[in-house]
Order: C-alpha cells, then structure tokens, then sequence
C-alpha cells in the first residue's frame, strides 16, 4: 500500500463503562467523567448470553436526557435484531453486536438501516477469522479482553494478537476502523493495547471505583498517547 493510502491514525479515546457507576447517581457519576472523554459505553446483558442481568433502553433513554455524549451500546444478548430500534430510540448513537450470535450481516444492515453506527464484538476465544469478513462492513471492531458478564475482572493478554491481526487487516484494506477493547484495562494494561493497535479504551473499575474517576480517565489516556508516541513510524 503506498503512503498515501494509509489511513491516518485512529482518535484514541477512553470510553468510561457505566457498569462500574453508581446507579443510584448515574447522572452525577457521569459529569464527573465528561470533561474528559466523548464517549460512554453502556453494557447491556440479557441473562442468557452472558451470565449477568444489567439495563434497558429505560436506562439509555435516562442517560441521554443528562449527557451529549456518544453513548457507545454494547450488546451482550442473545437477540439484538429486536432491541436495536429500541435502544436507537433510547438515545443510542451506537451499537456493537456480537458475532458469536449469527446472522451478522443482517445485523450490521439493520444498525445501517436505523441510522446507527455499526460495531462487531468478540469473545477472547472467538478467532480473527470470525471477524474478517465484516470489518468493511462496520464501523467498529471490539476485542474482549474479558469474558463478558462482569466488571473487575482481569485482562487476557491472550487477546492481544487477535487485535493486532483486526488493526493489520483493517489498515491493510485503507479502511478507517475503531478498534476497541473492553476489559481490565488500566494505566499499565492501555499500554500492551495500544501496541497491539487499538484506540478505544473501555474501562469500568479503573475509573469508577477510583476516588477521582475523571483523573483515572486522564491517567489512561495519557499512557495511551505517551505509547503511541514512542511507537516506531
């Protein structure tokens, strides 16, 4: 690929995850982090694809009369294609479907149709291959770093190869692709991502459950661009 079709470098961003907030005071834990990010991810779990229960488009609808942010919808449920309008009318700006539930180009035409921006998550041991055949189709691509269901849980560097064939793949077709990951993913964890070629940065714990959620964010992004910078052109 000549230089000039390279695509340029992908926005690096903290996405902060809802999951980890204080429920009873959403709207407050979320000024708290807004003058540092212009994303919120909000993780959505039905019972039966993951093992955890979480929020609705009644969720979404209240967190979009308090926020301007772009409310990054991740859909860990078994089946999205009847969810997708709801949570479009909700205030989503995005969704993320996961490829382990089939029927993915449907899918990502129905995200398209309904004015969405259209993402594809993986589970750790979900392969490249899995993903390869949609990634001119989306806007997004979200590696889990974790198996899906909970917060707190440990980042699987195990992952790191799958997001580095996704950038390579997606940068080797001239095509312009977030690249994100979601789990354990921290100050020191951003590093190893970033390397590997993401530039979305789910975090929950890292954030919420620390004193100063905004400074957490800050210190997360710092350690994302500092790597990026030291990397070789």
């Amino acid at each position: 690929m000549a230089l000039s079709d390279t695509p340029p470098l992908a926005h690096l961003r903290v996405a902060p995850s809802i999951l980890s907030a204080d429920f009873t005071n959403l709207g407050e834990a979320v000024e708290r982090v807004t003058p540092g990010t212009d994303w919120l991810h909000v993780d959505v779990m039905d019972g039966h694809f993951v093992p955890n229960l979480t929020i609705g488009p009644p969720v979404v609808a209240s967190l979009r009369k308090h926020t301007d942010l772009y409310l990054d919808t991740h859909l860990m449920i078994t089946d999205p294609a009847k969810y997708l309008e709801p949570f479009r009318d909700a205030g989503a700006d995005g969704c993320t479907v996961h490829v382990e539930v089939g029927e993915t180009e449907a899918l990502i035409a129905q995200m398209r149709s309904l004015g969405l921006r259209a993402g594809l998550a993986a589970n750790p041991d979900t392969p490249f291959e899995a993903l390869e055949p949609y990634l001119h189709l989306v806007d997004l691509v979200l590696c889990m770093t974790v198996f899906p269901g909970f917060g707190g849980q440990s980042f699987i560097s195990d992952v790191l190869p799958k997001i580095a064939q996704v950038r390579s793949a997606a940068d080797a077709a001239g095509l312009t692709l977030d690249v994100e990951v979601d789990g354990g993913i921290d100050e020191r964890t951003v590093v190893e991502v970033v390397r590997a070629g993401a530039n979305v940065f789910v975090a929950g714990s890292a954030v919420f459950n620390r004193d100063d959620p905004l400074g957490a964010v800050e210190g997360i992004l710092a350690a994302a661009t500092e790597e990026r910078a030291g990397a070789p052109s």
